[in-house]
């Protein structure tokens, strides 16, 4: 569905439920080949980030799919250098250069750390809105604490938080304190770096369903009313998570990947605000 918004006729999309992730996507080739794969078997929701050094490559690829520019949601990442006022705004402008857009469905602040101060960068991400620069402001790997911070100075709070999500690390916590906000959550590693083919309730729930345990995966990220956003290189595996949109899981699916008792996280750097 697409819905109008004020801001001098401009149009906003709703976020796709399933995203197509480019980190460490960066070999140029690689990369604008496989955004244009992914788009034209069917995802409509791209994701990079200033710090993957791939945005360039990202706009390729959009712009030689066979699909138009405007049914794309298009997502990119400020990154944690780049926070002062003046630097948020003029980064937001070089990544709108490399991508070859005028603007983003959504930009994200990328952690909470380091040159992070809640009132001068969500101001300039509030500005850049103003201006149409940027369609929605999100944040990303914010804790609980970092996200009722940003829905108090932001005048309609953030889009989305996007975090390390899979069954391995369910992040209930957070997921309710964004429920209570109206917070999507948008989940990057949906699938534990491929560790969770590993994982024994996963493993037999696929089984059950004759899918592969990536698939099962996003499809139970998408029960908790979650966007996954998964990377993939090949056509075959861009595939196979594109399928998983056809995948329903019963109750008893969920409960046992609910029931997972192991807990991992694969993105724990030493600035991590956890």
């Amino acid at each position: 569905m697409v819905q109008e918004t004020s801001d001098a006729g401009r149009q906003q999309h709703d976020m796709p439920s399933l995203g197509f992730g480019t980190w460490q996507n960066d070999d140029p080739e690689q990369c604008a080949t496989s955004v244009r794969t992914a788009l034209e078997i069917g995802y409509r929701h791209v994701d990079t980030a200033q710090v993957y050094e791939n945005e360039a490559a990202v706009g390729d690829g959009v712009r030689s799919a066979d699909v138009p520019r405007e049914d794309v949601f298009l997502a990119s990442k400020v990154r944690r250098m780049n926070y002062d006022f003046e630097t948020v705004l003029s980064s937001t402008e070089e990544s709108l250069e490399r991508l070859g857009v005028d603007s983003v469905d959504l930009m994200y602040v990328h952690w909470p750390v380091h040159g992070y101060d809640p009132e001068e960068t969500l101001s300039a991400f509030q500005q850049l809105r103003d201006e149409g620069a940027i369609d929605r402001i999100g944040v990303s790997n914010f804790e609980s604490r970092h996200v009722t911070e940003a829905v108090d100075i932001l005048d309609d709070g953030p889009f989305a938080n996007q975090v390390e999500m899979h069954p391995l690390l369910p992040q209930e916590e957070l997921r309710g304190v964004c429920a209570d906000h109206g917070v999507e959550v948008v989940a990057y590693s949906p699938l534990a770096r491929g560790h969770v083919s590993e994982v024994p309730e996963v493993r037999s729930v696929a089984e059950k369903h004759r899918v592969s345990p990536f698939q099962v995966s996003l499809a139970w990220l998408r029960e908790k009313g979650v966007t996954p956003i998964p990377k993939a290189t090949s056509e075959d595996h861009i595939r196979d998570n594109f399928d998983s949109r056809s995948l329903d899981l019963d109750d008893e699916d969920v409960r046992a990947i609910d029931g997972i008792e192991e807990t991992r996280r694969f993105n724990n750097p030493d600035y991590a605000p956890w």
